[in-house]
């Protein structure tokens, strides 16, 4: 009897944590979180590191990212989506924030 409720408690902690962990609107095969997505891609004029806002040459951008040393280490822009697109300093995306 013992077996069967470790079995059982087993078996639902499993489900519960691959629910948490396949929540759609956080999955990179989720179209508004994919890169290829136009509104996500690096081929996006907006999210282009040529377009001066995201330049790391332009010292008014407002959407640089940093390390904690104050040094750029790439920049953010928002998709029409709402989805946070992070960038490098040569327009690679490296990461996202689902919206």
């Amino acid at each position: 009897m013992k077996k069967l409720m470790m079995v059982l408690i087993s078996l639902a902690s499993t489900v519960a944590f691959a629910q948490q962990s396949n929540n759609w609107n956080n999955s990179p095969n989720n179209w508004n979180n994919s890169p290829n997505n136009w509104n996500n891609s690096p081929n996006n004029w907006n999210n282009s590191p040529n377009n001066w806002n995201n330049s790391q040459n332009n010292f008014n951008s407002q959407n640089g990212v940093y390390d904690n040393n104050g040094n750029r280490q790439g920049y953010q822009v928002q998709s029409p989506s709402g989805v946070v697109n992070y960038f490098d300093n040569n327009g690679n995306r490296i990461g996202y924030a689902p919206k």
